[in-house]
C-alpha cells in the first residue's frame, strides 16, 4: 500500500489476529491416479462497478464420473474483468478462466508421465453446463460466443469433461464469496487439517502397526 488509510491498518490487524490465533493450516494429499479434476463457479454482481468473481479448485484424483477431493493445487479468486450480464455469463466466464488454467496443468501431468483422460470440470450451473454441452443454444450476447465456442471445443477434442452437481458440493464456492467467520470455521476443515488431527492420525497409525507385529 502506498497511501495506506485506517481502513487498511484495521484489514491488516484483523488478518495478523486470525493468523495468530489459527492452528497452523496442514494440506493433506491422498494417494490417488493423479488424474486433474477441477470445480468452478463464480459470484454475479459481488463485486463493485458490477464486476463478478470467479474461483476454482483443482486437485488430483482418481478417473471417476464425480471425482473424490483431495488436497488443493491450485485455488484460483479473481474479478473478471468484464461486466456480465447474466449468472449463467459469469458461470461460463469463470469455467473459461478454470478450463485454460486447466490446459498447462494437464501437459504438466502428462509430461511426468500420468496421461489424462478428458479433465472433468464441475459447474453448479445448470443452464452453463447445458450450453457448453449443446443441450441448450443461446440466442444473443456475442461476448458470451468466444468463450462457449472455445469450451465446446475443448471438449470436443476430449480436453475436458463438463459436468453438473449441487452447489453444496463445490469446493470453488468457497472463493467467490465473502463469508461470514462462522462459515470459515466450518469449511476450514474440509480443504485443511489441523495439526491436532495428523497427530492422532500419526498415533493411531502407530498402535495399529505395534498390535500387527
Amino acid at each position: 500500500q502506498t497511501s495506506p488509510t485506517t481502513a487498511t491498518m484495521e484489514k491488516a490487524t484483523q488478518f495478523l489476529d486470525y493468523v495468530s490465533s489459527q492452528e497452523e493450516a496442514v494440506l493433506t494429499y491422498n494417494a490417488s491416479e493423479m488424474i486433474l479434476a477441477t470445480h468452478s463457479d463464480a459470484s454475479y454482481l459481488c463485486e463493485p462497478n458490477a464486476r463478478s468473481r470467479a474461483g476454482g479448485h483443482f486437485f488430483l484424483s482418481n478417473n471417476d464420473p464425480f471425482p473424490a477431493n483431495n488436497g488443493a493445487i491450485l485455488n484460483i479468486a479473481q474479478i473478471i474483468k468484464n461486466v456480465m450480464t447474466s449468472a449463467a455469463e459469469a458461470e461460463l466466464a469463470a469455467l473459461y478462466i478454470n478450463a485454460r488454467e486447466a490446459v498447462y496443468i494437464r501437459l504438466i501431468l502428462e509430461q511426468l508421465g500420468h496421461p489424462q483422460p478428458p479433465t472433468p470440470i464441475q459447474t453448479d450451473n445448470s443452464t452453463a453446463e447445458g450450453v457448453i454441452n449443446s443441450k441448450i443454444q443461446p440466442k444473443r450476447t456475442k461476448a458470451m460466443d468466444m468463450r462457449f465456442h472455445w469450451l465446446r471445443d475443448r471438449e470436443t477434442l476430449k480436453q475436458f469433461r463438463f459436468y453438473w452437481r449441487p452447489g453444496r458440493l463445490n469446493y470453488a464456492d468457497y472463493w467467490t464469496k465473502h463469508h461470514p467467520a462462522a462459515h470459515h470455521r466450518n469449511f476450514r476443515p474440509e480443504i485443511l487439517s489441523s495439526p491436532s488431527v495428523i497427530t492422532e492420525l500419526n498415533q493411531r497409525k502407530k498402535a495399529v502397526s505395534a498390535r500387527v507385529c
